[in-house]
């Protein structure tokens, strides 16, 4: 009985963390989209190419991606930047520059 309860136990935790993935991913869709529309709607409006080059056009996108960034972070964790693959590489980055160098 015990052995079923931890079965579900990470079933419900991987279900909650499916959802958080997903709601990750619907939030960069609607960040994608809506400032994709921003920029068209602004080229169009204001005449042409030469917004691309301003300060304003880009506030939204960049103050809207600072809070991305931080969901990312909630989400997925310190992984996907410094996780255990980059442990890995680190240490055998590390030992194998011992291997070159005489330790004193």
């Amino acid at each position: 009985m015990e052995n079923n309860f931890t079965e579900e136990q990470k079933y419900i935790r991987a279900k909650k963390k499916v959802k958080s993935i997903k709601g990750f991913y619907v939030h960069l869709t609607v960040y994608l989209l809506v400032n994709g529309f921003l920029l068209v709607s602004q080229a169009l409006s204001h005449g042409g190419w030469k917004i691309f080059w301003e300060w304003q056009s880009y506030s939204t996108m960049i103050f809207w991606g600072i809070g991305l960034a931080f969901h990312a972070f909630n989400v997925f964790g310190m992984e996907f930047i410094l996780g255990k693959k980059w442990e890995e590489r680190k240490i055998n980055e590390i030992m194998n520059r011992g291997k070159n160098n005489t330790w004193q």
